[in-house]
Protein backbone atom coordinates (compact mmCIF):
# COMPACT_ATOMS: atom_id res chain seq x y z
CA UNK A 1 0.00 0.00 0.00
CA UNK A 2 1.40 3.42 -0.92
CA UNK A 3 1.94 6.03 1.81
CA UNK A 4 -0.59 8.29 0.10
CA UNK A 5 -3.27 5.60 0.01
CA UNK A 6 -2.58 4.76 3.65
CA UNK A 7 -2.92 8.42 4.60
CA UNK A 8 -6.21 8.78 2.72
CA UNK A 9 -7.51 5.71 4.53
CA UNK A 10 -6.50 7.14 7.90
CA UNK A 11 -8.41 10.32 7.10
CA UNK A 12 -11.51 8.38 6.04
CA UNK A 13 -11.31 6.03 9.02
CA UNK A 14 -11.12 8.80 11.60
CA UNK A 15 -13.77 10.80 9.76
CA UNK A 16 -16.13 7.84 9.62
CA UNK A 17 -15.70 7.09 13.34
CA UNK A 18 -16.23 10.63 14.58
CA UNK A 19 -18.53 11.46 11.68
CA UNK A 20 -20.97 8.66 12.54
CA UNK A 21 -21.16 9.98 16.08
CA UNK A 22 -21.68 13.49 14.72
CA UNK A 23 -24.65 12.18 12.76
CA UNK A 24 -26.20 11.01 16.03
CA UNK A 25 -25.32 14.37 17.57
CA UNK A 26 -27.09 16.05 14.67
CA UNK A 27 -30.19 13.96 15.32
CA UNK A 28 -30.02 14.94 18.99
CA UNK A 29 -29.55 18.59 18.04
CA UNK A 30 -32.37 18.29 15.52
CA UNK A 31 -34.77 17.02 18.19
CA UNK A 32 -33.68 19.74 20.60
CA UNK A 33 -33.99 22.50 17.98
CA UNK A 34 -37.35 21.21 16.76
CA UNK A 35 -38.81 21.12 20.26
CA UNK A 36 -37.41 24.56 21.11
CA UNK A 37 -38.78 25.95 17.86
CA UNK A 38 -42.24 24.48 18.50
CA UNK A 39 -42.46 25.32 22.21
CA UNK A 40 -40.77 28.71 22.46
CA UNK A 41 -40.38 29.75 18.79
CA UNK A 42 -37.82 32.05 17.16
CA UNK A 43 -37.70 34.32 20.23
CA UNK A 44 -36.53 31.38 22.34
CA UNK A 45 -33.90 30.48 19.75
CA UNK A 46 -32.76 34.11 19.82
CA UNK A 47 -32.55 34.10 23.63
CA UNK A 48 -30.45 30.94 23.64
CA UNK A 49 -28.30 32.38 20.85
CA UNK A 50 -27.54 35.54 22.82
CA UNK A 51 -26.77 33.60 26.02
CA UNK A 52 -24.41 31.27 24.17
CA UNK A 53 -22.81 34.11 22.21
CA UNK A 54 -22.12 35.99 25.45
CA UNK A 55 -20.65 32.89 27.10
CA UNK A 56 -18.48 32.26 24.06
CA UNK A 57 -17.30 35.86 24.08
CA UNK A 58 -16.26 35.82 27.75
CA UNK A 59 -14.83 32.32 27.33
CA UNK A 60 -12.65 33.57 24.51
CA UNK A 61 -11.17 36.11 26.93
CA UNK A 62 -10.55 33.64 29.73
CA UNK A 63 -9.88 30.17 28.28
CA UNK A 64 -6.44 31.16 26.97
CA UNK A 65 -6.81 28.83 23.97
CA UNK A 66 -5.52 25.91 26.07
CA UNK A 67 -7.96 23.48 24.44
CA UNK A 68 -6.17 23.99 21.10
CA UNK A 69 -2.54 24.57 22.11
CA UNK A 70 -2.87 21.66 24.54
CA UNK A 71 -3.64 19.25 21.70
CA UNK A 72 -0.47 20.31 19.91
CA UNK A 73 1.62 19.97 23.07
CA UNK A 74 0.29 16.50 23.93
CA UNK A 75 0.39 15.12 20.39
CA UNK A 76 4.08 16.00 19.97
CA UNK A 77 5.16 14.09 23.14
CA UNK A 78 2.79 11.14 22.75
CA UNK A 79 5.64 8.61 22.57
CA UNK A 80 7.54 9.97 25.59
CA UNK A 81 5.77 8.86 28.83
CA UNK A 82 7.64 11.26 31.14
CA UNK A 83 7.10 14.30 28.93
CA UNK A 84 3.49 13.26 28.32
CA UNK A 85 2.75 13.06 32.07
CA UNK A 86 4.21 16.52 32.61
CA UNK A 87 2.34 18.10 29.65
CA UNK A 88 -0.98 16.57 30.72
CA UNK A 89 -0.48 17.81 34.30
CA UNK A 90 0.33 21.31 33.03
CA UNK A 91 -2.72 21.36 30.75
CA UNK A 92 -4.97 20.10 33.56
CA UNK A 93 -3.86 22.85 35.95
CA UNK A 94 -4.26 25.57 33.34
CA UNK A 95 -7.72 24.26 32.45
CA UNK A 96 -8.88 24.62 36.07
CA UNK A 97 -7.40 28.11 36.40
CA UNK A 98 -8.95 29.42 33.18
CA UNK A 99 -12.29 27.73 33.95
CA UNK A 100 -12.57 29.53 37.28
CA UNK A 101 -11.57 32.82 35.66
CA UNK A 102 -14.42 32.48 33.16
CA UNK A 103 -17.00 31.75 35.86
CA UNK A 104 -15.87 34.65 38.05
CA UNK A 105 -15.84 37.04 35.08
CA UNK A 106 -19.42 36.25 33.99
CA UNK A 107 -20.76 36.40 37.56
CA UNK A 108 -19.02 39.71 38.25
CA UNK A 109 -20.17 41.26 34.99
CA UNK A 110 -23.66 39.72 34.98
CA UNK A 111 -25.52 43.03 35.24
CA UNK A 112 -23.45 44.66 32.49
CA UNK A 113 -23.77 41.60 30.23
CA UNK A 114 -27.55 41.68 30.64
CA UNK A 115 -27.66 45.36 29.66
CA UNK A 116 -25.38 44.89 26.65
CA UNK A 117 -27.13 41.75 25.40
CA UNK A 118 -30.76 42.61 26.13
CA UNK A 119 -30.87 46.33 26.86
CA UNK A 120 -31.88 45.89 30.53
CA UNK A 121 -30.90 44.14 33.79
CA UNK A 122 -33.70 41.55 33.59
CA UNK A 123 -31.29 38.68 32.92
CA UNK A 124 -28.66 39.53 35.56
CA UNK A 125 -29.42 36.51 37.75
CA UNK A 126 -29.62 34.28 34.68
CA UNK A 127 -26.04 35.24 33.80
CA UNK A 128 -24.93 34.49 37.37
CA UNK A 129 -26.39 30.99 37.03
CA UNK A 130 -24.94 30.25 33.61
CA UNK A 131 -21.51 31.52 34.71
CA UNK A 132 -20.81 28.01 36.03
CA UNK A 133 -21.16 26.77 32.47
CA UNK A 134 -17.76 28.22 31.59
CA UNK A 135 -16.06 26.13 34.27
CA UNK A 136 -17.92 22.99 33.22
CA UNK A 137 -17.17 23.55 29.53
CA UNK A 138 -13.49 24.24 30.17
CA UNK A 139 -13.14 21.06 32.24
CA UNK A 140 -14.90 19.15 29.47
CA UNK A 141 -12.43 20.62 26.98
CA UNK A 142 -9.57 19.56 29.25
CA UNK A 143 -10.64 15.92 28.95
CA UNK A 144 -11.15 16.29 25.21
CA UNK A 145 -7.66 17.78 24.81
CA UNK A 146 -6.05 14.63 26.20
CA UNK A 147 -8.25 12.30 24.13
CA UNK A 148 -7.69 14.25 20.92
CA UNK A 149 -3.97 14.80 21.49
CA UNK A 150 -3.49 11.04 21.94
CA UNK A 151 -5.78 10.30 18.94
CA UNK A 152 -8.23 8.35 21.10
CA UNK A 153 -10.93 9.05 18.56
CA UNK A 154 -13.35 6.36 19.72
CA UNK A 155 -13.34 7.60 23.34
CA UNK A 156 -13.69 11.19 22.13
CA UNK A 157 -16.57 10.26 19.87
CA UNK A 158 -18.40 8.36 22.63
CA UNK A 159 -17.89 11.20 25.11
CA UNK A 160 -19.46 13.63 22.62
CA UNK A 161 -22.36 11.31 21.84
CA UNK A 162 -23.30 10.32 25.40
CA UNK A 163 -22.80 13.84 26.72
CA UNK A 164 -25.15 15.31 24.12
CA UNK A 165 -27.69 12.52 24.50
CA UNK A 166 -27.91 12.86 28.27
CA UNK A 167 -28.03 16.65 27.91
CA UNK A 168 -31.03 16.27 25.61
CA UNK A 169 -32.84 13.96 28.04
CA UNK A 170 -32.38 16.56 30.77
CA UNK A 171 -33.39 19.52 28.57
CA UNK A 172 -36.64 18.16 27.13
CA UNK A 173 -38.61 18.05 30.43
CA UNK A 174 -37.31 21.50 31.35
CA UNK A 175 -38.56 23.03 28.08
CA UNK A 176 -41.85 21.14 28.27
CA UNK A 177 -42.73 22.11 31.85
CA UNK A 178 -41.08 25.53 32.15
CA UNK A 179 -41.14 26.77 28.55
CA UNK A 180 -38.79 29.75 28.13
CA UNK A 181 -37.88 29.63 31.85
CA UNK A 182 -36.27 26.25 31.24
CA UNK A 183 -33.54 27.72 29.02
CA UNK A 184 -31.05 28.69 31.75
CA UNK A 185 -31.35 25.42 33.78
CA UNK A 186 -31.01 23.50 30.52
CA UNK A 187 -27.78 25.29 29.57
CA UNK A 188 -26.22 24.73 33.02
CA UNK A 189 -27.26 21.10 33.52
CA UNK A 190 -26.35 20.06 29.98
CA UNK A 191 -22.82 21.44 30.35
CA UNK A 192 -22.43 19.71 33.75
CA UNK A 193 -23.50 16.36 32.35
CA UNK A 194 -21.13 16.71 29.38
CA UNK A 195 -18.31 17.40 31.82
CA UNK A 196 -19.02 14.26 33.87
CA UNK A 197 -19.21 12.07 30.76
CA UNK A 198 -15.92 13.53 29.49
CA UNK A 199 -14.30 12.81 32.88
CA UNK A 200 -15.40 9.19 32.63
CA UNK A 201 -13.79 8.56 29.24
CA UNK A 202 -10.67 10.55 30.14
CA UNK A 203 -10.23 8.31 33.20
CA UNK A 204 -9.81 5.32 30.88
CA UNK A 205 -6.42 6.73 29.82
CA UNK A 206 -3.88 6.00 32.56
CA UNK A 207 -1.33 8.80 32.74
CA UNK A 208 0.84 9.37 35.79
CA UNK A 209 0.11 12.63 37.56
CA UNK A 210 3.07 14.99 38.10
CA UNK A 211 2.89 17.38 41.07
CA UNK A 212 3.73 20.91 40.02
CA UNK A 213 3.49 24.30 41.71
CA UNK A 214 1.74 27.12 39.89
CA UNK A 215 5.14 28.71 39.30
CA UNK A 216 6.39 25.51 37.65
CA UNK A 217 3.21 25.23 35.59
CA UNK A 218 3.65 28.70 34.11
CA UNK A 219 7.40 28.22 33.63
CA UNK A 220 7.14 24.77 32.02
CA UNK A 221 4.06 25.64 29.99
CA UNK A 222 5.27 29.03 28.76
CA UNK A 223 5.22 28.07 25.07
CA UNK A 224 1.81 26.43 25.44
CA UNK A 225 0.48 29.55 27.17
CA UNK A 226 1.88 31.93 24.54
CA UNK A 227 0.35 29.92 21.69
CA UNK A 228 -2.82 29.45 23.72
CA UNK A 229 -3.28 33.18 24.31
CA UNK A 230 -2.74 33.82 20.60
CA UNK A 231 -5.42 31.26 19.76
CA UNK A 232 -7.61 32.68 22.51
CA UNK A 233 -7.33 36.13 20.96
CA UNK A 234 -8.35 34.70 17.59
CA UNK A 235 -11.30 32.91 19.16
CA UNK A 236 -12.20 36.15 20.88
CA UNK A 237 -12.14 38.09 17.62
CA UNK A 238 -14.33 35.51 15.89
CA UNK A 239 -16.77 35.35 18.78
CA UNK A 240 -16.77 39.14 19.17
CA UNK A 241 -17.61 39.57 15.48
CA UNK A 242 -20.52 37.13 15.80
CA UNK A 243 -21.67 38.73 19.05
CA UNK A 244 -21.60 42.28 17.67
CA UNK A 245 -23.50 41.15 14.60
CA UNK A 246 -26.20 39.52 16.74
CA UNK A 247 -26.46 42.61 18.96
CA UNK A 248 -26.77 44.76 15.81
CA UNK A 249 -29.52 42.51 14.45
CA UNK A 250 -31.31 42.53 17.82
CA UNK A 251 -31.28 46.33 18.02
CA UNK A 252 -31.88 46.99 14.31
CA UNK A 253 -34.71 44.45 14.03
CA UNK A 254 -35.58 42.12 16.95
CA UNK A 255 -34.58 39.11 19.06
CA UNK A 256 -36.77 37.03 16.74
CA UNK A 257 -34.54 38.05 13.83
CA UNK A 258 -31.53 36.94 15.90
CA UNK A 259 -33.27 33.59 16.29
CA UNK A 260 -33.59 33.27 12.52
CA UNK A 261 -29.92 34.19 12.09
CA UNK A 262 -28.89 31.66 14.75
CA UNK A 263 -31.00 28.93 13.15
CA UNK A 264 -29.47 29.59 9.73
CA UNK A 265 -25.90 29.44 10.93
CA UNK A 266 -26.63 26.41 13.09
CA UNK A 267 -27.58 24.60 9.89
CA UNK A 268 -24.38 25.76 8.19
CA UNK A 269 -21.96 25.17 11.05
CA UNK A 270 -23.55 22.11 12.66
CA UNK A 271 -25.46 20.14 10.06
CA UNK A 272 -23.49 20.94 6.90
CA UNK A 273 -20.30 21.66 8.83
CA UNK A 274 -20.33 18.23 10.49
CA UNK A 275 -17.64 17.11 8.05
CA UNK A 276 -15.23 19.76 9.39
CA UNK A 277 -15.81 18.73 13.00
CA UNK A 278 -15.32 15.07 12.17
CA UNK A 279 -12.10 15.58 10.21
CA UNK A 280 -10.48 18.19 12.46
CA UNK A 281 -10.49 15.74 15.35
CA UNK A 282 -7.74 13.67 13.74
CA UNK A 283 -6.36 16.17 11.22
CA UNK A 284 -4.98 18.74 13.66
CA UNK A 285 -2.94 16.30 15.82
CA UNK A 286 -1.52 14.62 12.69
CA UNK A 287 -0.57 17.98 11.20
CA UNK A 288 1.03 19.09 14.48
CA UNK A 289 3.27 16.00 14.49
CA UNK A 290 4.77 16.84 11.05
CA UNK A 291 4.67 20.64 11.37
CA UNK A 292 8.47 20.98 11.00
CA UNK A 293 8.52 19.28 7.59
CA UNK A 294 6.95 21.53 4.92
CA UNK A 295 6.87 18.64 2.44
CA UNK A 296 4.82 16.44 4.76
CA UNK A 297 2.62 19.40 5.71
CA UNK A 298 1.86 20.05 2.04
CA UNK A 299 1.06 16.38 1.43
CA UNK A 300 -1.29 16.13 4.40
CA UNK A 301 -3.09 19.43 3.68
CA UNK A 302 -3.72 18.47 0.04
CA UNK A 303 -4.98 15.03 1.03
CA UNK A 304 -7.26 16.52 3.68
CA UNK A 305 -8.57 19.14 1.22
CA UNK A 306 -9.34 16.50 -1.39
CA UNK A 307 -11.28 14.34 1.04
CA UNK A 308 -13.15 17.37 2.43
CA UNK A 309 -14.18 18.59 -1.02
CA UNK A 310 -15.25 15.14 -2.25
CA UNK A 311 -17.32 14.41 0.86
CA UNK A 312 -18.93 17.84 0.88
CA UNK A 313 -19.92 18.09 -2.81
CA UNK A 314 -22.91 15.70 -2.74
CA UNK A 315 -23.91 17.03 0.71
CA UNK A 316 -23.96 20.60 -0.63
CA UNK A 317 -25.97 19.58 -3.71
CA UNK A 318 -28.57 17.76 -1.59
CA UNK A 319 -28.84 20.61 0.94
CA UNK A 320 -29.29 23.20 -1.81
CA UNK A 321 -32.10 21.21 -3.42
CA UNK A 322 -33.93 20.30 -0.23
CA UNK A 323 -33.17 23.42 1.86
CA UNK A 324 -36.85 24.43 2.45
CA UNK A 325 -37.79 20.88 3.47
CA UNK A 326 -34.75 20.60 5.72
CA UNK A 327 -35.60 23.87 7.47
CA UNK A 328 -39.20 22.78 8.03
CA UNK A 329 -37.94 19.47 9.43
CA UNK A 330 -35.30 21.03 11.67
CA UNK A 331 -37.43 23.94 12.89
CA UNK A 332 -40.84 24.99 11.52
CA UNK A 333 -42.37 26.99 8.66
CA UNK A 334 -41.74 30.17 10.69
CA UNK A 335 -38.05 29.73 9.84
CA UNK A 336 -38.48 29.60 6.04
CA UNK A 337 -37.19 33.21 5.64
CA UNK A 338 -33.68 31.81 6.22
CA UNK A 339 -33.77 29.71 3.00
CA UNK A 340 -31.76 32.27 0.91
CA UNK A 341 -29.24 32.70 3.75
CA UNK A 342 -28.75 28.94 4.03
CA UNK A 343 -28.43 28.40 0.25
CA UNK A 344 -25.75 31.08 -0.18
CA UNK A 345 -23.97 29.84 2.94
CA UNK A 346 -24.02 26.20 1.83
CA UNK A 347 -22.50 27.22 -1.49
CA UNK A 348 -19.69 28.90 0.44
CA UNK A 349 -18.90 25.61 2.21
CA UNK A 350 -17.08 24.24 -0.85
CA UNK A 351 -14.64 27.18 -0.57
CA UNK A 352 -14.44 26.85 3.20
CA UNK A 353 -13.39 23.18 2.84
CA UNK A 354 -10.09 24.26 1.29
CA UNK A 355 -9.39 27.45 3.26
CA UNK A 356 -10.17 25.51 6.45
CA UNK A 357 -7.53 22.90 5.59
CA UNK A 358 -4.95 25.62 4.89
CA UNK A 359 -5.80 27.55 8.05
CA UNK A 360 -4.61 24.72 10.28
CA UNK A 361 -1.07 25.15 8.93
CA UNK A 362 -0.63 28.35 10.95
CA UNK A 363 -1.95 26.69 14.12
CA UNK A 364 0.14 23.54 13.72
CA UNK A 365 3.25 25.64 13.05
CA UNK A 366 2.61 27.64 16.22
CA UNK A 367 3.12 30.84 14.20
CA UNK A 368 1.35 33.10 16.68
CA UNK A 369 2.44 36.39 15.12
CA UNK A 370 1.15 35.59 11.64
CA UNK A 371 -1.98 33.95 13.00
CA UNK A 372 -2.90 37.02 15.06
CA UNK A 373 -2.29 39.49 12.23
CA UNK A 374 -4.27 37.53 9.66
CA UNK A 375 -7.13 36.84 12.04
CA UNK A 376 -7.45 40.49 13.05
CA UNK A 377 -7.56 41.43 9.38
CA UNK A 378 -10.02 38.72 8.35
CA UNK A 379 -12.39 39.17 11.30
CA UNK A 380 -12.47 42.97 11.02
CA UNK A 381 -13.18 42.76 7.30
CA UNK A 382 -15.78 40.03 7.77
CA UNK A 383 -17.66 42.00 10.44
CA UNK A 384 -17.83 45.09 8.24
CA UNK A 385 -18.98 43.08 5.22
CA UNK A 386 -21.60 41.22 7.30
CA UNK A 387 -23.01 44.43 8.78
CA UNK A 388 -23.26 45.97 5.32
CA UNK A 389 -24.78 42.81 3.87
CA UNK A 390 -27.46 42.60 6.58
CA UNK A 391 -28.22 46.33 6.51
CA UNK A 392 -28.94 46.35 2.77
CA UNK A 393 -30.17 42.80 2.07
CA UNK A 394 -31.29 41.36 5.42
CA UNK A 395 -30.81 37.66 6.13
CA UNK A 396 -30.05 36.85 2.50
CA UNK A 397 -27.28 39.45 2.64
CA UNK A 398 -25.63 37.47 5.46
CA UNK A 399 -25.65 34.37 3.26
CA UNK A 400 -24.06 36.30 0.40
CA UNK A 401 -21.38 37.76 2.66
CA UNK A 402 -20.68 34.28 4.11
CA UNK A 403 -19.91 33.14 0.57
CA UNK A 404 -17.78 36.22 -0.17
CA UNK A 405 -15.95 35.92 3.14
CA UNK A 406 -14.66 32.44 2.35
CA UNK A 407 -13.51 33.46 -1.12
CA UNK A 408 -11.47 36.23 0.54
CA UNK A 409 -10.29 33.79 3.21
CA UNK A 410 -9.19 31.26 0.59
CA UNK A 411 -7.09 33.67 -1.46
CA UNK A 412 -5.70 35.39 1.64
CA UNK A 413 -4.47 32.13 3.17
CA UNK A 414 -3.21 30.93 -0.20
CA UNK A 415 -0.92 33.96 -0.45
CA UNK A 416 0.21 33.75 3.20
CA UNK A 417 0.99 30.00 3.22
CA UNK A 418 2.78 30.18 -0.13
CA UNK A 419 5.00 33.04 1.03
CA UNK A 420 5.82 31.77 4.52
CA UNK A 421 5.77 27.98 4.18
CA UNK A 422 6.22 27.40 0.45
CA UNK A 423 2.78 25.78 0.33
CA UNK A 424 0.90 25.40 -2.93
CA UNK A 425 -1.79 23.07 -4.20
CA UNK A 426 -0.86 20.94 -7.21
CA UNK A 427 -2.65 20.97 -10.57
CA UNK A 428 -4.41 17.68 -9.84
CA UNK A 429 -6.10 19.23 -6.83
CA UNK A 430 -7.16 22.38 -8.69
CA UNK A 431 -8.70 20.29 -11.46
CA UNK A 432 -10.71 18.21 -8.97
CA UNK A 433 -11.68 21.30 -6.96
CA UNK A 434 -12.93 23.09 -10.11
CA UNK A 435 -15.15 20.14 -11.06
CA UNK A 436 -16.74 20.17 -7.58
CA UNK A 437 -17.24 23.95 -7.61
CA UNK A 438 -18.93 23.77 -11.03
CA UNK A 439 -21.31 21.04 -9.80
CA UNK A 440 -22.27 23.08 -6.71
CA UNK A 441 -22.65 26.41 -8.53
CA UNK A 442 -24.74 24.78 -11.27
CA UNK A 443 -27.08 23.36 -8.63
CA UNK A 444 -27.36 26.79 -7.00
CA UNK A 445 -28.23 28.46 -10.33
CA UNK A 446 -30.88 25.82 -11.06
CA UNK A 447 -32.77 26.95 -7.93
CA UNK A 448 -34.04 29.95 -9.94
CA UNK A 449 -35.51 27.92 -12.82
CA UNK A 450 -39.27 28.52 -12.93
CA UNK A 451 -40.25 25.43 -14.96
CA UNK A 452 -40.80 22.89 -12.20
CA UNK A 453 -40.39 19.77 -14.39
CA UNK A 454 -37.14 21.01 -15.94
CA UNK A 455 -35.84 22.09 -12.53
CA UNK A 456 -36.33 18.68 -10.94
CA UNK A 457 -34.96 16.81 -13.94
CA UNK A 458 -31.78 18.87 -13.65
CA UNK A 459 -31.73 18.39 -9.87
CA UNK A 460 -31.91 14.62 -10.33
CA UNK A 461 -29.06 14.69 -12.83
CA UNK A 462 -26.91 16.87 -10.57
CA UNK A 463 -27.49 14.60 -7.56
CA UNK A 464 -26.38 11.58 -9.58
CA UNK A 465 -23.36 13.43 -11.02
CA UNK A 466 -22.21 14.67 -7.60
CA UNK A 467 -22.49 11.23 -5.99
CA UNK A 468 -20.91 9.47 -8.97
CA UNK A 469 -18.00 11.91 -9.23
CA UNK A 470 -17.21 11.79 -5.50
CA UNK A 471 -17.49 7.99 -5.43
CA UNK A 472 -15.17 7.51 -8.42
CA UNK A 473 -12.57 9.90 -7.03
CA UNK A 474 -12.68 8.43 -3.53
CA UNK A 475 -12.45 4.91 -4.93
CA UNK A 476 -9.36 5.97 -6.86
CA UNK A 477 -7.76 7.24 -3.65
CA UNK A 478 -8.87 4.40 -1.39
CA UNK A 479 -9.76 1.33 -3.47
CA UNK A 480 -13.01 0.59 -1.63
CA UNK A 481 -12.95 -3.18 -2.20
CA UNK A 482 -9.55 -3.49 -0.56
CA UNK A 483 -10.39 -0.91 2.13
CA UNK A 484 -13.58 -2.60 3.33
CA UNK A 485 -12.08 -6.08 3.17
CA UNK A 486 -9.33 -4.92 5.53
CA UNK A 487 -11.80 -3.23 7.88
CA UNK A 488 -14.35 -6.05 8.30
Amino acid sequence: MTDSKSSYRQIIKSTSIFGSVQVFNIIISLIRSKIIALIIGPAGIGLIGLFNATLSLVGSFTNAGIETSGVKAISTVENNPDSLSKEVSIVKRLIWITGFLGTIAVAALSSLLSIISFGNEKYTFAFVLISFTLLFKQLTNGSFVVLQGLSKIQYLAKANLYGNLLGLLISLPLFYFFNIDGIVPSIVLSSFISMMVAFYFRSKIKIEHVRLTNKEVFAEGKQLIVLGFSLSLIGLLTTLSSYLLQVFISNYKSVTEVGLYSAGFTILNTYVGVIFTAMATDYYPRLAKVCHDNGLVKKLVIEQSIIAVLLLTPIIVLFLIFAPSVIRLLYSKEFLPIVPLVCWGILGMIIKAVSWSMGYILIAKGDSNTFIKTSIGFNSLFLIINLIGYYFYGLEGLGITFFINYIIHFFGLKIITAKKYDFNFDNEFYKLFLYCVVICVTTFLCLNIELVLLKYILFSILILISIWFSFVQLNEKLNFNDYFSKNK
